[in-house]
């Protein structure tokens, strides 16, 4: 921490924005890390995690509607990458078989719950960018999911930063919490897969 404590919170903040916009395109860009850190480094400041919550939705919101929008347009880079990609393809073929359909009440939760699924909201965006279906509602739902990951990310850093004393261990905690919410998310949807292929 004493390496990063060098390095102004604006820049901390900047890179964190920065990770969240590009993890649509980039899901192993450590974006909730970063965001954890910024909470860290400016939890003093009053305002700071509010303001910080509000940029992180918009970053995020801004990396939905950039993908979706290359995908719709048929990007070379999108299809190449899902040429080369045959595991995301089939992410993102089943994405669109399960919101077939679905009501615009109904496609929420997916939507939402994809956030906090490694990769989710790479692959939730491709599906959708593919799919003949006008994506209005779709931005919808993914604007209110920003808004829930930000706030849920942001809080989780600022609780810690006033339950510990010292900052590594608040930012060692913080991480671990994510990644255990993280994994245990994709545990439930992988369960639930399984058991709708099996029926």
């Amino acid at each position: 921490m004493e390496a990063v404590s060098i390095i102004g919170p604006a820049w901390i903040c900047g890179l964190a924005l920065c990770a969240v916009l590009g993890d649509a395109f980039l899901p192993f860009l450590p974006s909730g890390t970063l965001v954890i850190l910024a909470v860290l480094r400016t939890s003093h400041f009053n305002g700071a995690p509010l303001l910080l919550a509000l940029g992180v939705a918009l970053a995020s919101f801004l990396g939905d509607l950039a993908l979706l929008s290359l995908a719709r347009k048929g990007a070379p880079m999108v299809h190449r990458r899902l040429e080369h990609r045959p595991k995301l393809a089939a992410s993102v073929e089943r994405v669109q078989a399960h919101l077939s359909g679905k009501t615009s009440r109904a496609a929420a939760p997916l939507v939402i719950i994809a956030r906090f699924v490694p990769a989710g909201r790479t692959v939730l965006d491709l599906a959708m960018g593919h799919s003949p279906e006008h994506p209005r509602t779709f931005l919808r739902w993914s604007a209110l999911a920003a808004v829930v990951w930000a706030a849920y990310i942001v809080t989780l850093g600022w609780l810690n930063s006033h339950w510990f004393n010292t900052a590594w261990l608040s930012f060692a905690v913080s991480c671990a919490a994510a990644t255990a919410i993280s994994s245990a998310v994709a545990q439930v949807v992988r369960r639930r897969r399984r058991l709708a292929t099996a029926v």
